[in-house]
């Protein structure tokens, strides 16, 4: 894949050129039926998209325009599914709302896209790429010219150039001298010499003559020393089909590479391979990039002169390569070239490339043919215009393979050699494993149609020799079963006063000590003697109501696990059961909270420890103590969570949710949250009839996590719901339950007077009764909370029931006015 981003980038290039010139997509390669879509990646074909969509190109015409380039069905197909799974991930592109998806209708669609640029847009993210493009689009790659040299013998001298001269030994002398726009220079005390045109070679002897015929001992004690100063810039015109042709300013030291690098390379239809280099109206020399590229020769590379030209003539033949080689593109052949040239321009064929034989598409008249070239012609086929040649990918199968499977020691894919047996095989695979089920192997056989035959044997006997063996053919599978793929997985279950219950692997001979180990051991309080396990049956009647189900052992263990004498051993599916010890419970916790003398938790000393006894042990009520307001807070989740004592609080929790549930389908009315189900926790105490009989039915027994609250006097009275203005009133003796209400206000428009209830201090609740016609409401005591609950709300008939009723009863009447008619 990282070889074709170079090219990926070029067509981008190439799709903004065409998008500025529609008629250069006349210029794009017509053929698509090489093209593999696996080769884009995600981010391209994204890209592309967004380009289609940009352009008002549905997916339907997209996929037509690329079909109708010679893009394959299969290829057609799997980017339709790459383009829906791309529409499914965030920031994908969304198909054009201009006409139907594809992905809708299918590809019978055929759109016009006689005069649409953009099909040939996207089409260019398609085309192969053209060999030795990628050179001239790298910007690392700049041919720039090393200034820091030491100067060529060969360099021409002309305008502009500058020369050191430097003279040393009898004379000492340095002179910078720029040559004229008539090609002189003029050395101090010497005079004027022409250098124009002459190499520095040239121009060094011609130097040494002028300064020896004016008396500088030259050769005599004395050196002479010339050397390229400022380097002159020269003017190099490129024509033809280059990218960006024009006349380009270059340094003197340029090659024909710089010139073309600076112009951008050969064009779409320009050639690589015989680019001209004129002087003075003179092919002086023609360029081959294929020997740079594919030999690293630049023996044609030459510098350049001012006013060279350099033409890139458009290429006579080209062809495609594509497939299972290493550099699959468009390659230029030249005359005397064969395939085999071709493929050395590729780099040669990848690993999994078929190489016995290259199909080619060959152009015939007005058609194209196929034709195949086997290898040992790859150097006498000479390519054609327009050839493609594909290499295909070697099958994937195999033609000496066996596969072995399942209970032997080394399991996979082995060579079939000659006379191979399934002993044989099964010895190749370091033989059965102790789990071999040996009474029965198989054999997974290929057919002559492709269709699979089962053939079975018996391993014992095979391996045994006590029947014949049997030879295998290339591709049998051969399969031997493992036991424990045969029955269900072993596995043996502990439950209660363990660290850790739960299931657990079998092992032979495990014992119920060896068992509890593995749980973690026994939990403070678990009773070692008197546990049960319970086995299943496999004799039950089941014409028989009183069918034994399990059969169940009592047996007793040492309480530090040690070795026991008794030899009683689990198997497999046993369920082991550890109880408690008689007798042992956890301590519970009550918390007394308000007016008593000593506010706090106590534990409960006896299992019927009532609501007396530990007001007892509190000290007894304060003075400012509230009596009848007293109440008891009981939460039943709270205490299972705390005490975790073998309960299933998942359970309990399920139970909370399904009361709430159908507190919530009860008062659909009124919002019912986890808060409202708080007031199911409270039991509704009379502590002063408590206290007046202590230990009597009403004293409560109390249960962990019990809260026993003892308020303080009250002096208010709270009013809430349908009423003017809820708020808090203060309490008085003798004054009535709609002396409260007109004391918040009065009952409000939605108001639903029979249904208010009063909930007092110790949470007990009374609502409103009813005596003929009066509603008769509960007295109200210090500390109570009135509701005044809302009348339900009445719908209107609708519009279409009032229709549909008005047309029931016109029928009605119809039927009517007929049986009168006939009864006349």
């Amino acid at each position: 894949m990282d070889r074709l981003k170079p090219c990926f980038i070029l067509l981008v290039t190439l799709l903004w050129l065409v998008c500025i010139s529609p008629a250069n997509a006349q210029n794009l390669p017509q053929n698509l039926s090489g093209v593999n879509v696996n080769d884009m990646s995600d981010e391209q074909l994204r890209q592309a998209l967004q380009q289609a969509q940009a352009s008002g190109l549905s997916d339907a015409t997209l996929l037509q325009t690329l079909q109708a380039r010679g893009l394959s069905a299969t290829q057609i197909q799997l980017l339709q599914t790459r383009i829906a799974a791309l529409r499914k991930t965030a920031g994908a592109i969304q198909p054009s709302t201009q006409e139907p998806s594809v992905l809708a209708r299918g590809l019978n669609y055929q759109p016009d896209t006689s005069n649409t640029p953009a099909g040939d847009k996207i089409y260019g993210l398609f085309t192969p790429k053209i060999f030795g493009a990628n050179l001239f689009r790298n910007s690392n790659i700049t041919f720039e010219p090393n200034l820091k040299l030491a100067t060529p013998v060969n360099y021409i001298l002309g305008p502009d150039d500058q020369l050191n001269i430097n003279v040393y030994g009898a004379s000492l002398v340095n002179w910078k001298l720029d040559v004229s726009p008539e090609g002189n220079i003029n050395i101090p005390g010497v005079g004027i010499l022409n250098v124009s045109g002459k190499t520095i070679e040239q121009a060094t002897t011609s130097i040494k003559s002028k300064l020896a015929a004016n008396n500088y001992a030259v050769g005599r004690g004395t050196s002479v020393q010339v050397g390229l100063g400022n380097i002159r810039s020269i003017k190099v015109i490129m024509v033809g089909e280059v990218v960006k042709p024009g006349t380009y300013t270059l340094s003197s030291l340029a090659t024909a590479f710089n010139a073309l690098y600076a112009a951008g390379g050969p064009g779409e239809n320009g050639s690589f391979r015989q680019i001209e280099i004129i002087r003075n109206n003179r092919i002086v020399r023609r360029l081959d990039v294929y020997d740079f590229l594919v030999k690293g020769d630049q023996k044609d590379n030459i510098g350049l002169q001012d006013q060279d030209i350099i033409r890139v003539p458009t290429y006579r033949t080209r062809v495609q390569l594509a497939g299972e080689v290493k550099n699959p593109a468009l390659f230029e052949v030249l005359a005397g070239e064969s395939l085999q040239d071709v493929l050395r321009f590729a780099g040669g064929f990848s690993n999994e490339a078929y190489t016995a034989r290259i199909k080619v598409s060959q152009i015939s008249d007005q058609q194209r043919r196929i034709t195949d070239v086997v290898e040992a012609d790859y150097k006498n086929y000479v390519p054609l215009r327009g050839d493609k040649f594909t290499v295909e990918r070697i099958l994937n199968r195999f033609e000496n393979r066996v596969t072995i499977n399942g209970a032997v020691f080394r399991p996979g894919e082995y060579e079939l050699q000659k006379g191979l047996t399934i002993s044989q095989l099964i010895k190749n695979a370091a033989g059965l494993r102790e789990d071999a089920f040996s009474a029965r192997g198989s054999i997974a056989r290929l057919k002559a149609d492709n269709s699979f035959e089962l053939v079975s044997f018996d391993v014992n006997e095979v391996m045994n020799k006590t029947a014949p063996d049997i030879l295998l053919q290339r591709e049998d599978v051969v399969t031997v079963t493992s036991i424990t793929e045969l029955r269900d997985e072993y596995r043996i279950t502990i439950k209660g006063e363990v660290r850790n219950q739960g299931d657990f692997p079998y092992a032979e001979n495990m014992s119920v000590e060896d068992l509890i180990i593995k749980a973690g051991g026994f939990t403070e309080g678990a009773s070692a003697r008197r546990i049960e396990v319970a086995r299943r049956t496999n004799n039950g009647d089941p014409n028989s109501a009183t069918s034994t189900l399990a059969e169940v052992f009592n047996i007793d263990v040492d309480p530090q696990l040690k070795k026991s004498s008794a030899n009683f051993k689990l198997q497999p599916f046993d369920i082991v059961s550890i109880y408690s010890l008689p007798g042992y419970e956890k301590q519970s916790i009550v918390k007394i909270e308000g007016e008593v003398l000593y506010p706090g938790y106590y534990a409960v000393k006896f299992k019927n420890e009532k609501v007396s006894d530990l007001l007892t042990r509190a000290g007894g009520l304060t003075t400012f103590a509230d009596i009848d307001g007293a109440s008891l807070k009981r939460n039943a989740l709270a205490i299972f969570v705390a005490d975790k004592n073998g309960v299933d609080t998942n359970a309990i929790e399920t139970d909370r949710l399904q009361r709430l549930n159908k507190l919530k389908q009860f008062n659909k009315d009124s919002t019912v949250t986890d808060s409202n189900e708080l007031k199911y926790n409270f039991i509704g105490i009379n502590l002063r009839s408590i206290l007046k009989a202590p230990g009597s039915n009403i004293d409560l027994i109390v249960q962990n996590s019990d809260v026993i609250s003892i308020p303080k006097q009250q002096q208010v009275v709270y009013v809430h719901g349908e009423v003017l203005y809820p708020s808090a009133v203060v309490f008085e003796s003798g004054k009535s339950f709609n002396d409260y209400i007109l004391g918040a206000g009065g009952y409000s428009s939605r108001a639903l007077k029979r249904g208010s209830y009063v909930v007092y201090a110790n949470h007990t609740v009374r609502g409103t009764g009813k005596f003929l016609f009066f509603n008769v409401h509960p007295e109200v005591r210090a500390g109570s909370e009135i509701y005044v609950t809302r009348k339900p709300e009445r719908r209107g008939l609708s519009a279409t029931e009032v229709v549909g009723l008005t047309s029931g009863l016109a029928s009605l009447g119809a039927i009517i006015l007929g049986i009168i008619n006939l009864s006349k």
